[in-house]
């Protein structure tokens, strides 16, 4: 048996998975916001439930929305900024009195997606999480490509490749967390889609209201949902020209737009290099289970 932790921003999800893969339990729990201590605390509970009601578990793996420096050994890059500058790994290791592999959420839905997901049969498969941040990751023959500076497949942190005047003026106006304009997750992030809508409009609304009034016919919405389209299609065109994936999975409540994967694909044709793009783009086959579940297959 083994374990997966997803530390997330807002929930910390744990899975129990035989070695043929099949759930044996699972729970979530609100992540203890701005509180390290009381997260690992959190995470050491939700481990100790699991073991008393099905036995001790042969691995644990923890994703989490960073990764570690291979310069500090500390946690770096994570949007739960509480994490950063913190020694993760160890204090779980000595918390827990075993060794423990952490690596960042998306690398692990790479790898869920690879080993038993929508990913399977393809040798390097690219993993998008577009949700409440936007990141990226890599599994190779089922195995995360982490690099060398922890960062590979980080695409949410690169500029938007081939901006618009529109997509300038948006730029202009708002600030990513990493304290840089134009990064990718600033225009594919649920918050950065509503972002997006509340600019021309004046309204800001969650994304998936966003989402059912352009199914409903209303303009701003459409012209809203047709912009974040275009944008993701440019963002993962350059990806292609750079990495090439097999395929390109997507993750998070975003990837849940139906619309995306019929309406990417000329998008993607246009912008790729040589003017033809044949990478498959298909949605997790886990959802926002495919984060939790790589976790445990880290081992």
């Amino acid at each position: 048996m083994r374990l997966g932790v997803d530390l997330g921003g807002t929930k910390i999800e744990i899975i129990a998975l035989s070695d043929l893969g099949d759930e044996l339990y699972r729970e979530r729990v609100l992540t203890p916001k701005d509180n390290y201590a009381e997260t690992l605390r959190t995470i050491k509970q939700l481990i100790s439930e699991v073991e008393d009601s099905i036995g001790v578990a042969d691995s644990i793996g923890i994703g989490i929305p960073g990764t570690l420096s291979s310069v500090t050994n500390t946690v770096k890059n994570a949007n739960s900024i509480w994490l950063n500058r913190t020694t993760l790994d160890q204090d779980l290791e000595r918390m827990l009195a075993r060794p423990v592999r952490i690596a960042n959420d998306a690398n692990c839905l790479a790898v869920s997606e690879a080993v038993d997901g929508s990913g399977v049969g393809f040798k390097v498969v690219f993993a998008v999480i577009i949700g409440t941040g936007c990141g990226g990751g890599i599994a190779i023959d089922g195995k995360a490509h982490i690099g060398v500076n922890g960062v590979a497949g980080e695409w949410g942190h690169n500029p938007l490749p081939w901006p618009s005047d529109e997509d300038i003026r948006y730029t202009g106006k708002v600030l990513c967390y990493c304290g840089r304009t134009g990064c990718v997750e600033t225009f594919l992030s649920g918050q950065g889609f509503a972002k997006d809508y509340e600019l021309h409009t004046g309204h800001l609304l969650e994304a998936y209201e966003i989402v059912e009034l352009a199914a409903n016919g209303e303009s701003n919405a459409e012209q809203c949902l047709l912009r974040y389209e275009q944008r993701l299609g440019k963002a993962l065109a350059g990806l292609v020209n750079t990495l090439d994936p097999d395929i390109i999975v997507l993750g998070g409540g975003m990837s849940n737009i139906e619309r995306l994967y019929s309406n990417i694909r000329p998008v993607l044709s246009s912008w790729v290099f040589g003017k033809e793009c044949a990478t498959e783009v298909r949605q997790a086959k886990y959802g926002d289970s495919s984060g939790v579940r790589g976790a445990a297959w880290l081992w």
